[in-house]
């Protein structure tokens, strides 16, 4: 197994992307701007972006397991990489996620703690209405874990 940051042809992992943050043109605002990873295991299992955000924080943007492997620990793997990789470059790795009994939980266990929501984010921002486990997603929900 091993994680490679990917510099060039990123919308190729745009299927993978999607399953994550389901509208390209939401994508798009980070896509360019952000370093990529994918995580290969015999195959791309996993695929991640992340940017600086300024003032130490390091943001999740999308991170995304292809759904035959999830539940598995790729994605744990990939964010415990990101925390190691940069552990001395950024104080915070950050993450923002609809209010889902899926999501939120999973960030939960990978030693995250809600910090602040952005109210009506998914709403006033996507073209279509998300669900995620039945869920109507509606606000956007910060979450932070201390890299030291």
């Amino acid at each position: 197994m091993k994680i490679i940051e990917i510099s060039t042809d990123k919308k190729s992992y745009l299927p993978l992307l999607l399953l994550a943050d389901e509208q390209e043109d939401m994508i798009d605002r980070y896509i360019d701007s952000g370093t990529m990873f994918v995580l290969d295991d015999d195959g791309i299992k996993s695929v991640c972006i992340v940017t600086d955000e300024g003032g130490g924080i390091l943001e999740i943007k999308n991170i995304a397991v292809a759904p035959e492997f999830q539940g598995k620990g790729y994605g744990r793997l990939m964010i415990e990489h990101l925390a190691d990789k940069y552990k001395k470059d950024f104080s915070v790795l950050q993450v923002g996620t609809g209010d889902s009994p899926l999501t939120v939980p999973f960030y939960e266990k990978c030693g995250f703690v809600r910090t602040h929501i952005v109210e009506n984010f998914f709403t006033d921002n996507y073209d279509h209405p998300i669900y995620e486990c039945g869920v109507l997603l509606k606000n956007m929900i910060y979450l932070q874990r201390k890299l030291h």
